[in-house]
Order: C-alpha cells, then structure tokens, then sequence
C-alpha cells in the first residue's frame, strides 16, 4: 500500500520544572481514524484512505512530552481502499499489513521530528542515539 503523503496537523512541546534522578521516556502512537476520500489527481479523482495519527513521547516522572498529530494518505486499488475502510468501521483496527506499514511509516517520520523537538525545547532525545562505547 504506497503511501502518498503524510502532513503533521500539530505540534506541541512542553518541558516541566527539570528534576534530578531518574527519568523515563516513552514513545506510543495511535492510530485515531481511517476515513475513505476522495482526492483529486489530475483532471481525474481518486478514492484514498486517510489515516489520522498521534505520536506521544512522554517523559516522566512528570518531565515534559512532545506530541505530534497528523495524517497519511494511501493510494491503492478502489476495492482495496473500500475493505480496509470497511476494516476501520468495525473494528476501529486496519488490517495487521497496513497498520505496520503505517505505523513503520510514522515512526519514520515522528521519531526524527521528535529529535528536533527534543533538542529545541531541551529534552533529551526521545530514541537513544548511537554512541561509542568505552
């Protein structure tokens, strides 16, 4: 399933009062909707899923968190584009191919995003970076 494009809705950073000792990160994301639309390609349109996310990276003990919303859009074959859809309705769960895909997709994107955020609003990074090991 291509995905062809994928937009942040909003963005949000906060940094709470900076505490000594231990800190825990965690990174979660949601898939919140999968809506069958329309998109125009052309002279011609297009039925396409359009999935909204939220990626969370929460630091706690109440450190901060960096939220990220957004949205993909896929471009696949109609009948296909109508069963994942159907999929959503009763479920609120795409079929396990796409929802890896997906959420491959927006770890890509967020977690690289989430990286700059960090480093702006003073947080440590919310993936542990490569380093040397002594």
């Amino acid at each position: 399933m291509p995905i062809i494009a994928f937009n942040f809705t909003r963005i949000n950073a906060e940094r709470h009062e900076q505490k000594a000792g231990p800190m825990n990160i965690k990174n979660n994301v949601v898939l919140k909707d999968a809506i069958k639309t329309k998109l125009a390609l052309g002279a011609q349109s297009q039925d396409v899923l359009r999935v909204t996310f939220e990626f969370m990276s929460s630091y706690e003990p109440h450190r901060g968190h960096i939220t990220l919303e957004g949205e993909l859009i896929y471009l696949e074959k109609p009948e296909k584009i109508d069963s994942i859809a159907k999929a959503w309705q009763k479920d609120k769960k795409l079929p396990k191919d796409e929802a890896r895909i997906a959420i491959n997709h927006i770890l890509g994107k967020c977690n690289v995003e989430a990286i700059i955020i960090s480093r702006e609003a003073n947080l440590p990074a919310p993936i542990e970076l490569p380093s040397i090991a002594k």
